[in-house]
């Protein structure tokens, strides 16, 4: 069959990928001219000469992208699009717009990232409603009130044992705290506080105990607040023995007083991951321009409000977990939203390994994951985020060190930061790379003169070995899979609920019940579970080495 690109594979998951310039940091493939045969949906070694061929010559060949942070589905986002139906189509796409714009981009799995666990099956309903990109779902554990009493009362086999079926009742893939217990203060009328650092190591225990693919995944106290660097260090600290992610970091890592003297302290921030190998993080870019922010912290969301006096919703989910909604804008001619969008970029470029710091905005918080490409230009392109820092606001080169900064990203370091490295944290083995065994998500791009233009539109997406985008075009729309761990059990499935004494407190105070955290065998259209116990999850994550890889 003669070569031609574009390929005639749409349902056939084989494809070889001829001649291309291929980029897999996992497998030390630094841009040498290759192929990438792909198999019935997986990369082999090689294929029959007879094979289906798509012609890469002149083209960079990576893996599919992996967003392991993101907001796309659920009722918080569900809750915003009623809130702000002027974001529909721009910050808030719909769910089938959604996989096709990662889908352009050369993205092919992402993970929702705050769902609370009694809302988890309109998550999943949604989600599968996403086409084409694999996916799954974080649970949100740190202010429900049964977890906290446990963590606080020192219970921790409970806490272990109750975290654990929680991911099995709600085919979750990784506990998610969010201001743990700070978010519970709140609703109830009572002073924030400094996060109980106990508190996060218990539930950081309760991971480790599990030995679950993806780590804790933290959202710290102190979002968004000015000076809340300081609070930040000593919450990581606390966890400095532990296997633990910490999420949109950006917006924990300012100093000052007040909005009006916010300034960054990034260095510092990333100073302590370069001295902390078991960390990984995500960076929570600011982009300029209009989003709509959504966080489980809804005091913060409160506070944002308060200070913008823009409209605001929150919405409370009687286990413990809520939301809160509001719009919001980030100007280059406004010092705040000027600082945050430096503190960012001074944390991916201070980081001194790849591996450990990953691209993401907290979609839609700091913006949409479509403005990803402008960011990788960012980030690969000195002269261009100094021409933007040069036309922001005056006062912004006194407060942050990034025009100090010389470091630009490699196409390597940005394949890590998009796709090898989040993979690699998610316990992935299957993504993130182009060795045999891995799935067969590939995307090919122009070689870069404008790194914000190759990035954003794919000259091709395979999916499975099966085209799914062409020169922007969607061409095909399969279904992806939606990824959950199989978290160790004491004997007892989700269907049995969570043992007794546990099941009884979990009913106490609240009008559901513990079958209505269990979603049936048949909730997900593609499930594909991911054990946990492995070996493979633990050890140090510098220079992307770990245990079992």
């Amino acid at each position: 069959m003669p070569a031609q690109r574009g390929g005639p594979n749409r349902g056939s998951g084989t494809i070889r990928i001829k001649g291309g310039s291929v980029i897999d940091p996992h497998h030390g493939r630094h841009g040498e001219i290759g192929d990438v045969c792909i198999e019935d949906g997986r990369v082999v070694a090689s294929l029959p000469p007879g094979a289906p061929v798509f012609e890469a010559r002149g083209l960079l060949v990576l893996p599919g992208g992996v967003d392991l942070h993101s907001h796309i589905a659920g009722p918080a986002v569900q809750a915003a699009r009623w809130l702000c139906p002027e974001s529909a189509g721009g910050s808030l796409p719909t769910l089938g717009e959604t996989g096709r714009r990662y889908a352009r981009m050369g993205y092919t799995t992402v993970f929702d990232a705050a769902i609370a666990p009694l809302l988890a099956r309109l998550a999943h309903d949604e989600l599968d409603a996403v086409p084409i990109v694999d996916k799954g779902i974080f649970l949100l554990m740190g202010n429900h009130e049964l977890a906290l009493d446990l963590a606080r009362g020192g219970r921790h086999d409970d806490l272990r044992d109750l975290v654990g079926w929680l991911l099995r009742a709600a085919r979750g893939y990784a506990p998610k705290l969010v201001n743990a217990g700070g978010a519970a203060a709140w609703r109830r009328g009572e002073e924030e506080g400094e996060p109980d650092r106990e508190l996060l190591v218990a539930f950081a225990a309760a991971g480790e105990a599990l030995r679950l693919p993806h780590p804790l995944h933290v959202h710290l106290g102190g979002l968004g607040r000015p000076g809340n660097a300081a609070t930040t260090l000593r919450q990581m600290d606390a966890l400095r023995e532990a296997r633990v992610h910490f999420t949109h970091l950006q917006f924990h890592a300012y100093g000052g007083r007040t909005p009006a003297g916010l300034r960054s302290r990034a260095p510092d921030i990333a100073a302590w991951l370069n001295a902390h190998p078991r960390a990984t993080g995500d960076v929570g870019q600011v982009v300029f321009g209009p989003v709509v922010t959504l966080s489980a912290d809804a005091g913060a969301q409160y506070r944002l409000h308060r200070l913008t006096g823009r409209k605001w919703l929150n919405v409370d989910v009687e286990s413990g977990d809520g939301c809160g909604i509001v719009p919001h804008e980030y100007r280059d001619d406004r010092l705040a939203g000027a600082v945050q969008w430096a503190t960012g970029l001074e944390l991916m470029l201070l980081c001194n390994d790849p591996w450990r710091l990953f691209l993401t905005t907290d979609h839609p918080n700091g913006g949409s994951f479509a403005s990803y490409p402008v960011i990788i230009r960012m980030l690969m392109d000195r002269s261009f985020r100094e021409t933007i820092l040069a036309a922001a606001h005056p006062r912004l080169k006194e407060r942050c060190a990034l025009a100090g900064i010389a470091r630009e990203y490699t196409l390597e370091e940005i394949a890590i930061v998009t796709r090898a490295g989040p993979a690699r944290a998610l316990g992935l083995t299957r993504k993130g790379h182009l060795g045999p065994g891995a799935d067969g998500d590939v995307a090919v791009y122009q070689s870069p003169g404008d790194p914000a233009v190759s990035f954003a539109e794919a000259v091709a997406v395979f999916k499975d070995g099966v085209l799914v985008a062409r020169d922007g075009e969607i061409v095909a729309e399969p279904r992806g899979r939606t990824f959950f761990v199989e978290a160790p059990s004491p004997g007892r499935g989700a269907a049995e609920g969570p043992g007794t004494a546990l099941r009884d407190r979990l009913e106490t105070g609240h009008a559901a019940s513990w079958e209505d955290f269990v979603l049936d065998e048949d909730a997900l259209a593609r499930p594909e579970a991911v054990p946990g116990g492995a070996a493979g999850v633990t050890g140090d994550t510098r220079s992307g080495q770990r245990d079992g890889d």
